[in-house]
């Protein structure tokens, strides 16, 4: 594959086979595809972005009355100068916002899955963010069974390991880049913490992903297609069978620095009891355990928190 491929989900249900087989190779290779035919429809998408980027307009003091000092990031909106990718030097050049699952107060899973924070400047960003969030765990849902039938698993596997998965749909404001000689790029070159990650919002150029042989590949999807890549839990679970592809998101040159950019990814993530332990059917005598010892996903994702500064 000389490029980064773009499917068509619909197959997984009239041609599974072989979309199955292309999907599987996509991510064995590039750890990246792109997934159109998706149904989550434009009016809905673009009902979500523009109460996101109402939100990030509203004035500094009152977006940071929904920040919540030692949360990690886990509910509410995370200012400027805060995420770092791991081992950089600088920041990224965002703030974000995060909603998360929600769950009757009484679940086992409410220590660690806290309630979500709405801001009540924007009454209807509630109802549209969380329909983004579950038309997302959706989609993603469905990618999760079609590579669990790539790797001989059953296609229900992944169904009651993510039904109270601690995912976070994030909405992202890049701004305007105002200086030529800024260190910092908008989001450094990093692996998603998840199993996999589905982004709406990558027909803005800047996101690019780094091949096999070291090259950046830049990656701007149809304003139709939503990118889903593998995130570390995924790859740690079936011994890099599926590889976290690094990628970032790179500033860009001339007038397109001088405008904001938006993009909103939701991270995937198993329930957090899971244990995260590789799966035999992908250990062999050319692909030994890489993983010995099994960690909760709850235990890893606090692990990585900590390596990129939420925490």
């Amino acid at each position: 594959m000389s490029q980064i491929p773009t499917l068509d989900i619909r197959r997984f249900d009239t041609d599974r086979d072989a979309f199955v087989a292309e999907l599987g190779a996509a991510y064995r290779e590039w750890g990246f595809a792109g997934i159109r035919g998706h149904g989550i429809g434009s009016d809905q998408i673009d009902a979500s972005y523009n109460v996101f980027k109402r939100f990030f307009e509203l004035p500094e003091e009152i977006k940071g009355k929904y920040h919540v000092p030692g949360g990690g990031g886990a509910r509410g909106y995370t200012p400027f100068g805060i995420e770092t990718a791991k081992g950089a030097q600088y920041s990224d050049l965002k703030e974000f916002w995060h909603v998360g699952r929600e769950i009757p107060r009484d679940s086992v899973y409410a220590d660690v899955m806290p309630p979500n924070l709405w801001p009540e400047e924007i009454p209807e960003f509630r109802s549209l963010a969380y329909g983004l969030y579950q038309s997302l765990d959706e989609l993603g849902s469905r990618v999760l069974s079609a590579l669990a039938l790539h790797i001989g698993l059953p296609e229900s596997y992944f169904a009651d390991k993510t039904d109270f998965g601690n995912s976070i749909l994030r909405p992202i404001h890049y701004p305007p880049i105002t200086t030529d000689d800024i260190p910092n790029v908008r989001a450094g070159a990093h692996e998603d913490i998840n199993l996999i990650t589905l982004l709406v919002g990558a027909s803005a150029a800047g996101l690019e992903v780094r091949s096999r042989k070291g090259d950046w590949v830049p990656f701007t999807a149809d304003a139709d297609t939503i990118v889903v890549n593998i995130g570390d839990m995924l790859q740690r679970l079936t011994n890099h069978a599926y590889p976290s592809t690094t990628h970032r998101v790179v500033n860009p040159k001339g007038e397109k620095a001088r405008q904001p950019r938006y993009s909103t990814p939701f991270f995937l993530h198993p329930n957090p009891d899971f244990l995260i332990d590789v799966l035999p059917s992908t250990i062999s005598a050319d692909n030994p355990n890489r993983y010995p010892e099994a960690i909760t996903a709850q235990g890893y994702l606090e692990e990585r928190l900590r390596e990129i500064k939420l925490k």
